[in-house]
């Protein structure tokens, strides 16, 4: 009886979801990290320039796609900050790392939590460490902690079960100080103007104090524990 329990377990139609989803994440995750390399900046701007009007949806879709990946978001939200300023740029940024971690986290849950964490390799003990709990406060926690990249928060929560809920919550709260910051960056290299230095000054001050803020109220939870 249990050997034919486990062949029915093994062939579910949830069992087969998740290898198939497997076998296309695991090749497209192959696919762009040979295949798909971030322009130099400059080259960046000009692609999305060339775009005109609809410049900024190219510039969502190529950051959604690349948060999906191992690739740093950094480079293009560099990038949207030298084009489009402060205000617009980090709604365009932001927007991008949103779909893309959401998509990412869908893929984990699909996925399963052994096949994921053996793909994030040397991040799967951090991303466990702060997301054991499935809480807000450890999904900002994650979010905001220095040498962590988004792509394995996100498929690290998926896997762990934290609710979209919690996810998205966090992912916006979370997400939004450090986008503004690069953001910033890119415009205050283009344009040296007070509001840009205020911004670009601002925002890093509140990622600093939002990773101590958050990382203290998750160390005292996990302690009443």
């Amino acid at each position: 009886m249990s050997s034919k329990k486990d062949f029915n377990d093994v062939f579910s139609p949830r069992s087969i979801v998740s290898l198939l989803t497997l076998v296309v994440f695991i090749g497209t995750l192959i696919w762009l990290s040979f295949n798909v390399n971030v322009p130099e900046p400059e080259v960046l701007r000009e692609m999305i320039q060339g775009y005109g009007w609809a410049g900024w949806l190219i510039f969502i879709g190529i950051t959604a796609l690349i948060a999906i990946t191992p690739i740093p978001v950094t480079i293009p939200a560099l990038v949207a900050g030298s084009l489009y300023g402060v205000i617009a740029s980090s709604l365009f940024s932001f927007t991008g790392i949103f779909i893309g971690s959401w998509i990412g986290y869908w893929l984990a849950r699909l996925t399963g939590q052994d096949l994921t964490f053996k793909l994030l390799g040397r991040h799967g003990p951090a991303v466990k460490k702060y997301l054991g709990d499935a809480g807000f406060l450890a999904m900002c926690t994650a979010r905001l902690m220095p040498g962590l990249p988004y792509w394995p928060v996100n498929y690290g929560a998926g896997a762990l079960g934290v609710s979209q809920y919690s996810f998205l919550s966090a992912t916006f709260i979370a997400s939004l100080p450090g986008q503004i910051s690069l953001v910033a960056l890119g415009a205050f290299a283009v344009n040296q103007s007070l509001f840009n230095g205020i911004g670009r000054v601002t925002a890093w001050i509140t990622v600093l104090v939002s990773t101590w803020i958050s990382y203290s109220y998750w160390r005292n939870t996990r302690n009443e524990y």
